[in-house]
């Protein structure tokens, strides 16, 4: 049996949650996989049905062989980020419908309110490279082997569909979290 490093938190991580939630979850994740976008949908509902309980903390792992936008968005949402709108960029990069070329991500930009020349720029200039390829570095040091790939509370959850054990995963360190 393999052994993977724990995720840890970092503080350039992108978190949404308070930040004492006493559970943490983390997604490695491809912006152009579809099980990601379905993955997205499922954990707003796992921090709906849990509130203040979930830190969710979320990393670009693209897969470029699979998804030839993917390296693409990952910039994007990283230039969002540095104009202080990563989860408003994350929503529309995940979207089922969402497409990822420039065009697309620049509409997206001006949405959310970003200086669009600046994050044009970045996106093309491939500014934020090797802020992704650190998140990939560490993702393939925990043992991330597709996409989306989750941990709670550091527990790797493995399986076809992740999203499966997810739920379970969650609900089990959010009773144990609790008070009783």
């Amino acid at each position: 049996m393999e052994s993977f490093a724990a995720p840890e938190l970092t503080a350039d991580d992108h978190v949404l949650g308070p930040v004492e939630a006493p559970v943490t979850v983390i997604e490695y994740g491809d912006y152009e996989c579809p099980y990601c976008r379905g993955a997205a949908r499922d954990v707003h509902r796992l921090l709906d049905l849990h509130p203040g309980m979930i830190r969710f903390v979320f990393r670009n792992f693209p897969i470029p062989q699979l998804h030839p936008h993917a390296e693409q968005a990952a910039e994007a949402a990283e230039a969002a980020a540095a104009q202080g709108k990563f989860w408003e960029m994350y929503e529309l990069l995940l979207r089922p419908a969402a497409h990822l070329d420039v065009d697309s991500l620049l509409g997206y930009a001006e949405r959310v309110g970003l200086d669009v020349g600046r994050f044009g720029n970045e996106v093309i200039g491939n500014f934020y490279a090797a802020r992704i390829e650190r998140d990939v570095r560490e993702g393939i040091r925990n043992g991330v082997n597709a996409t989306p790939k989750f941990y709670v509370d550091g527990q790797r959850i493995d399986g076809k569909v992740p999203l499966e054990g997810l739920a379970a995963a969650v609900r089990a360190a959010v009773t144990a979290a609790s008070p009783r």
